[in-house]
């Protein structure tokens, strides 16, 4: 896998099909690792360079020492465009990934032509819940966390119907850095774009689950109120949409990008 250096992290990312192809960045979710984006690879790199990555602490990516800030895992995007030497390309983050996208397409308008942020919010949860579960997973690991992850990642039809899939998410969660882990949560913490987002130009995407427990439906909404360019997109599933209807989220990407 290939690695580069951003500031004080090695970003483990990895690119498929061709690089003279228009370029589409995939941003993975607290806990998870790119591969979380398989779908999405088998379905978009006939027609994009897709480039896919692990946020700091997950995956093969390395974990420095926190806490981490949403404007570090912004950078880190930006770094890799010019690792690659893009100049401009489409982004599309989940979850912790969609308030990733959310900082680039205020920060960095220039490099980006279209976003698409799903199952986030400008705000996700409160500080306080964030920060006590960063002490929690230092303290215990992430085993506490890995346990009861599918329940507020899927549906429970998904869970029942698709063990296998379920499983190796949880079990990615579970051996993940807890450190890592923990300074994501506390980036999350501090994060509200709630005011910064009216200034966003980009043209962008917003997917909501509409059983998402996590980012609701209302955090969607409030984001397309405030985002001048952006369009609402339901889908009928939780909190990984991109894994629970990967057909439906590909084909509401596909038409977005393609406009």
């Amino acid at each position: 896998m290939p690695i580069f250096t951003s500031n004080d992290a090695q970003i483990n990312y990895q690119t498929f099909g061709d690089a003279t192809k228009p370029a589409l960045v995939f941003s993975n979710s607290l806990g998870t690792k790119f591969s979380m984006w398989q779908p999405q690879i088998d379905f978009f790199q006939k027609d994009y360079f897709v480039v896919c990555y692990d946020t700091r602490g997950h995956g093969g990516s390395t974990a420095p020492q926190g806490p981490y800030q949403l404007d570090q895992l912004g950078q880190d995007v930006i770094h890799l465009l010019d690792h690659l030497n893009i100049q401009k390309a489409a982004f599309c983050g989940i979850s912790m990934g969609g308030l990733t996208g959310q900082w680039l397409a205020i920060n960095h308008p220039e490099r980006f032509n279209h976003v698409i942020v799903a199952n986030t919010a400008a705000k996700i949860g409160q500080e306080q819940a964030w920060l006590e579960r960063a002490a929690l997973v230092r303290a215990q690991g992430l085993a506490p966390i890995a346990s009861t992850a599918a329940s507020r990642w899927f549906t429970e039809p998904f869970i029942q119907s698709n063990a296998a899939i379920v499983a190796e998410l949880s079990n990615d969660l579970g051996a993940g850095s807890p450190e890592g882990y923990a300074s994501c949560c506390e980036a999350l913490a501090k994060a509200d774009l709630r005011e910064q987002i009216k200034s966003v130009s980009v043209p962008v995407l917003i997917v909501a689950g509409q059983q998402d427990p996590v980012t609701t439906v209302a955090d969607a909404q409030a984001m397309q109120h405030s985002i001048v360019n952006s369009q609402l997109f339901e889908i009928n599933a939780s909190h990984i949409s991109s894994v629970e209807q990967a057909e439906a989220f590909n084909q509401a990407v596909q038409i977005f990008l393609a406009a």
